[in-house]
């Protein structure tokens, strides 16, 4: 007799066949930035986001301990009915004085906040211009936003990025008849490691009286003079309307915050719904992410000992004659893409790889355009010159 669900055999056996199907796996060793151990196989690492080494230091266990303890482990509710506790609201505070900010809300995840953002933001009679390479809680806020999207090229090279931005001026001065207007971009992209250009962002935003979000979520704790991000960085804070950054990725935590003017932290807490239909995260999140952020500011030669490791294995590909031309000109981050293209040979290189002791994650659609499948190398401030030196080897002999 047939079964409602029949049809997902064929749907998974063509994802099989495009080399499209992703594994459930299980990693061993949860929270070290440079090792990993799955299916008990012992790896070096690098494939974590956590960039400066933070997920298992043992101060910020110790915070979280100390609040399960005095605060217990489940919030009970959303934010604005019992679930903000005193921890969420200090952290609040000190997000909102790192970024040197007005205010800060925090969110359940760094995608509910940018999804939670954008719909509080933009909506029917108004427009948002987001940047092709943007992540899919970008695109899925856009989407569920109801406004009118328009997404702008990127392209590698400072000659197309000009022509990009040309056509990003276009767009807005073809716009005016919107209600509002919302450009948004990431700082960093997360699967390419290449910059957005803030700075002419930030001069269209103001010259077409739009509003600018800045998703930091991969440069928060790693750029910066003070490490608050590519903003920071390029000094174009205060033209900035609204930046997104992640407690998950430099800081070690878990969740994502907005910050801005009061009266925009006002308006999302009002109006971002996945901020107020939502549990609060336990007390104890907040809690780490204060430990966190307290290291962040204070250990400044965490962020600087990754740039040094961004500057050797750039050095280190460069040097390589089968990979060098895979390396994008404009990486200067601490994602690094070995571009493959197909999907199929991605999964098996990165299989090879795993095989010579490196686990290395295959991005493939709809992470990637179709054609621009990769393997993906996050550095982290804990990997060695010898572990450099080592995947180095390993690609080369993978794509040979």
């Amino acid at each position: 007799m047939p079964h409602s669900l029949d049809w997902l055999d064929d749907a998974l056996t063509d994802l099989d066949n495009r080399g499209l199907r992703r594994q459930l796996s299980v990693n061993a060793r949860q929270g070290h930035a440079s090792q990993i151990e799955v299916a008990g196989q012992a790896l070096v690492n690098f494939g974590s986001n956590d960039y400066l080494g933070l997920a298992s230091d043992p101060r910020i266990a110790a915070a979280v301990q100390s609040a399960i303890d005095s605060q217990g482990w489940g919030a009970g509710a959303s934010p604005l009915v019992t679930g903000r506790s005193d921890f969420h609201a200090k952290l609040e505070r000190g997000l909102a004085e790192f970024e040197g900010a007005e205010a800060s809300l925090l969110f359940p995840t760094g995608y509910a906040t940018n999804v939670g953002t954008i719909t509080a933001l933009a909506g029917k009679g108004d427009a948002v211009y987001s940047d092709e390479l943007n992540h899919a809680s970008i695109i899925d806020g856009c989407r569920l936003s109801g406004a009118e999207i328009h997404v702008y090229p990127y392209s590698i090279g400072c000659e197309s990025r000009a022509s990009d931005l040309d056509k990003l001026a276009n767009f807005l001065s073809d716009g005016r008849h919107f209600r509002r207007r919302l450009i948004i971009t990431e700082s960093i992209f997360s699967m390419r490691g290449t910059l957005a250009p803030l700075t002419e962002l930030a001069n269209l935003a103001r010259e077409y009286d739009a509003m600018l979000m800045v998703d930091e979520a991969h440069a928060t704790g790693v750029f910066g003079k003070h490490g608050r991000g590519i903003c920071e960085q390029l000094g174009v804070e205060t033209l900035v309307d609204v930046r997104i950054a992640t407690l998950s990725k430099a800081l070690g935590s878990h969740g994502g915050f907005a910050a801005g003017s009061q009266k925009l932290i006002d308006w999302l807490a009002n109006r971002a719904r996945p901020y107020f239909f939502s549990t609060a995260a336990p007390a104890a999140t907040a809690a780490a992410g204060l430990a966190a952020l307290k290291i962040v500011r204070e250990e400044a030669q965490r962020r600087e000992r990754l740039q040094e490791r961004i500057k050797s294995f750039r050095a280190l590909l460069e040097r390589s004659k089968r990979l060098g031309k895979t390396l994008l000109a404009t990486t200067t981050s601490q994602i690094v893409p070995i571009v493959v293209g197909d999907p199929v040979r991605a999964v098996a290189a990165a299989a090879e790889l795993r095989s010579l002791g490196f686990f290395v994650p295959a991005i493939r659609p709809p992470s990637v355009p179709a054609g621009q499948s990769l393997l993906r190398v996050s550095l982290t401030c804990l990997h060695t010159d010898e572990q450099l030196e080592g995947l180095v080897a390993a690609l080369e002999t993978t794509l040979r």
